[in-house]
């Protein structure tokens, strides 16, 4: 038995696959920053902190001569999303079913995987993790709202990652808002704006939920890392007579180690 207690569900396999597969499928489409920063890992539940590679000098040693210092380390903050499926959806897994109505679990996913692109993008105080827009060096770049003034912004942004000695490819995190705009907008002469854009680039346009606006960040490695515990996982809380309920669990840190290697757009 381990901590996510599935043994002692009252869950068979064939739903547990269910479920698994469920959660990866509504996990997939919106985990935009692991899409754009370095990922570590997943290194397991037990993994609790990442190393920075720095000590504090202490005050005070546990005698004379002797000199102290504490090696310091970005403890890793669990996120968790619960919900609740009906016992009776779980027995139609058994028996075949192929339309499961999982939409609690696919509801949890969206929710977490927007937790997480806040968390790396916009920060999160809270567990000592500052964001990339939070940051970066440079000016941020007003958007605007004509979506066709976006080439222009972006190269903008790429031309203060280049000046700052920052290479490519880079990327472009975009809000959803921002990114419906962008798909849907067509350039003169038919080039649709997409395209234009990624060629800017040199690399990939994502849709972010939890982002506000957009950053553009280059993809060289190194700058932005993401360090992973528990990957996400699905564990059982508790049952009564009509529904189980269930949860989503990661664990992770991050920090930007280039704070000149992206720029935000602003709305």
């Amino acid at each position: 038995m381990n901590h996510l207690l599935r043994s002692i569900a009252p869950i068979s396999d064939a739903a547990w696959a269910e479920l698994d597969e469920e959660a990866r499928s509504a996990l997939r489409p919106s985990l935009a920053a692991r899409r754009l920063v370095d990922f570590s890992g997943p290194h397991g539940f037990t993994h609790s902190a990442t190393n920075l590679a720095r000590v504090k000098a202490l005050a005070e040693a546990p005698v004379p001569g002797v000199r102290a210092a504490q090696r310091q380390v970005l403890p890793l903050v669990e996120l968790r999303a619960e919900f609740v499926v009906p016992l009776a959806e779980l027995e139609r897994a058994d028996r075949g079913a192929d339309d499961l109505d999982l939409s609690p679990l696919d509801d949890a996913a969206k929710q977490i995987a927007v937790a997480e692109n806040v968390a790396v993008f916009h920060g999160y105080a809270a567990a000592a993790i500052a964001g990339i827009t939070q940051v970066s060096e440079h000016e941020a770049i007003s958007l605007g709202d004509a979506f066709g003034s976006y080439p222009s912004h972006v190269a903008k942004a790429v031309e203060v990652l280049r000046s700052a000695g920052v290479d490519g490819p880079y990327g472009l995190a975009l809000g959803p808002a921002s990114y419906t705009g962008v798909v849907e907008t067509a350039e003169h002469g038919g080039v649709l704006l997409f395209e234009h854009l990624r060629h800017i680039l040199g690399g990939p346009l994502v849709w972010a939920p939890g982002v506000e606006g957009a950053v553009v960040l280059s993809l060289r490695g190194g700058d932005f890392l993401f360090d992973s515990g528990e990957d996400f996982s699905l564990g059982y809380a508790g049952h009564d007579g009509d529904e189980v309920r269930l949860y989503l669990e990661e664990s992770f840190s991050f920090r930007v180690a280039s704070p000149e290697a992206a720029v935000a757009l602003t709305l």
